[in-house]
C-alpha cells in the first residue's frame, strides 16, 4: 500500500511540474512568436534580431553547466527552480511597457537566461520522481504538458492580434499564463519540499567523474543536436521555394508540435520496457526527414513535419530519461546540466553551419544532416550492447 501511494504521489508531482511547464510555455512561446516583429518596430535591424536570438538561446545552454552544478552542491533544488522560472516568465510581460529596442533585447536574453538558471534542477527533480512511475514516462508525460503550452501560447497571440491588439497587449495578455505558472510551482513546492526522497538514496563509491556510459552518450547526443535541422531553417525555405503559403506555415509547426507531444508519451512508455534500444527508432525517423521537409510537394513536407515532431518529441522526453539511468542521484542536477549545455552548443553549431550549406547546395546540407546522425548510430550501438550484459 504505501508502495502504491509513493507511486501516486509521484505521478502527481509530475503532472504538477507539468501543468507549469504548459503555462510557462505558453508564456514564453507566445512571446517568441513576435518577439522579431517587435524588435523591428523599435528600430533593430535584422543583424540585432538575429543577434539576440541567438546569443540569448547559446547564453541559454552554457549558463545550464553552472546551474546544474550549483544545484548539486547547494541541494537547493526548489530555490533555484523558483529563481529561474521567475527570471524566465516575468520577463516576457515586461515587454509590453518597453519602448527601446535595447531594453527589449535584454529582457529576451534574460527569458532565455531564466530557463537556464531552472532547467537543471527541474530536470534532477522530475528524474526523482520517474523512479517511481518510470523514466521514459514521466519525462514524456512532461513533454505532452510542454508541447501543449508550445501550441496554447501563440495561438493567445494570435487571438490578441486578430482581434485589434497590439505586439505590447499581447505580452500584457501573457502575464496570465505567467502567473498561474508560477502559482502552480509554489503549490508544488508546499506540498513536495523534498522530491529527492522519491528515489531511495543507494550506497555506492565516490566516483572521480561520469561513467562511460554516460560521456558516449553525451557523444550520440550532439552528434543527433548538429545533425537536427532547426525550424526556421526549414520555414525559411517554405518562404524561399513557396512549396507551402505563409499562412499554413504556423499549422505545420503547430502540427508537428502536436506529433511531439504524442511521440513523447508513447516513446517514453516505451522507452521503461525496451531501454536505450528504442532511441534507434526516433534517430532513423530524424535521418530520414531531410529528404522530405525540403520537396516542392506540399505532402512530402507534411510528411517531413511529422518525422521532424517524432524526433523532438524523443529529444524531449526519452533523451533526457536516459540521463537518469546513467548518473546517481547526487549528480544529476551536475549531468542535466552537462548534457543540456553539450546538446544546445551542438545545435546552436550544426544550424549554423547547415545555414550556411543551404545558400550553397540543398543537397550537401540534406548529406550532412544525414550522415552527422547516422554517425550515432554506432556509439548507441555500444551503450546499448553495454546495456545489455
Amino acid at each position: 500500500m504505501a508502495e502504491n501511494t509513493m507511486k501516486k504521489q509521484a505521478l502527481i508531482f509530475v503532472v504538477l511540474i507539468g501543468s507549469v511547464s504548459l503555462f510557462s510555455d505558453a508564456t514564453y512561446e507566445g512571446a517568441r512568436s513576435i518577439t522579431g516583429p517587435f524588435l523591428q518596430t523599435l528600430g533593430a535591424s535584422a543583424f540585432v534580431v538575429g543577434f539576440v536570438a541567438g546569443f540569448g538561446e547559446f547564453a541559454g545552454y552554457v549558463l545550464r553547466l553552472l546551474s546544474g552544478y550549483m544545484a548539486d552542491r547547494t541541494k537547493r533544488y526548489w530555490r533555484i527552480t523558483l529563481v529561474g522560472y521567475a527570471v524566465n516568465l516575468l520577463a516576457v510581460p515586461l515587454l509590453a511597457i518597453v519602448y527601446n529596442w535595447w531594453i527589449a533585447a535584454i529582457l529576451i536574453v534574460m527569458e532565455r537566461v531564466g530557463k537556464a538558471i531552472r532547467t537543471p534542477s527541474r530536470d534532477a527533480m522530475l528524474s526523482y520522481a520517474s523512479c517511481e512511475v518510470g523514466r521514459g514516462w514521466a519525462f514524456g508525460l512532461h513533454e505532452a504538458f510542454d508541447q501543449i503550452g508550445a501550441i496554447v501560447g501563440p495561438l493567445i497571440v494570435l487571438l490578441v492580434l486578430s482581434t485589434g491588439g497590439s505586439y505590447r497587449t499581447s505580452f500584457a495578455f501573457l502575464l496570465i499564463p505567467a502567473v498561474i505558472a508560477l502559482a502552480i510551482l509554489i503549490t508544488a513546492r508546499f506540498i513536495y519540499p523534498t522530491p529527492e526522497c522519491f528515489e531511495p538514496l543507494t550506497v555506492t563509491l565516490k566516483a572521480e567523474g561520469f561513467s562511460r556510459s554516460y560521456k558516449l552518450y553525451l557523444v550520440a547526443m550532439a552528434l543527433v543536436a548538429a545533425g537536427y535541422v532547426d525550424f526556421p531553417l526549414i520555414a525559411y525555405s517554405f518562404e524561399r521555394t513557396s512549396a507551402v503559403s505563409p499562412k499554413w506555415i504556423p499549422l505545420l509547426y503547430a502540427t508537428a508540435m502536436g506529433v511531439d507531444a504524442v511521440a513523447a508519451l508513447i516513446l517514453g512508455k516505451v522507452f521503461d520496457q525496451k531501454g536505450l534500444r528504442v532511441l534507434f527508432v526516433p534517430l532513423v525517423f530524424s535521418m530520414c526527414f531531410p529528404f522530405f521537409v525540403f520537396s516542392p510537394s506540399l505532402g512530402k513536407v507534411f510528411a517531413g513535419m511529422v518525422l521532424w515532431g517524432i524526433g523532438m518529441g524523443a529529444q524531449e522526453s526519452i533523451m533526457r530519461a536516459a540521463v537518469s539511468k546513467m548518473v546517481t542521484p547526487d549528480r544529476r542536477g551536475t549531468a542535466y546540466g552537462v548534457f543540456n549545455s553539450v546538446f544546445g552548443i551542438s545545435w546552436f553549431a550544426g544550424s549554423a553551419l547547415m545555414g550556411w550549406l543551404y545558400g550553397i547546395s540543398l543537397p550537401v546540407l540534406i548529406g550532412f544532416s544525414v550522415l552527422i546522425q547516422a554517425l550515432a548510430l554506432p556509439v548507441l550501438w555500444i551503450l546499448v550492447r553495454g546495456e545489455n550484459r
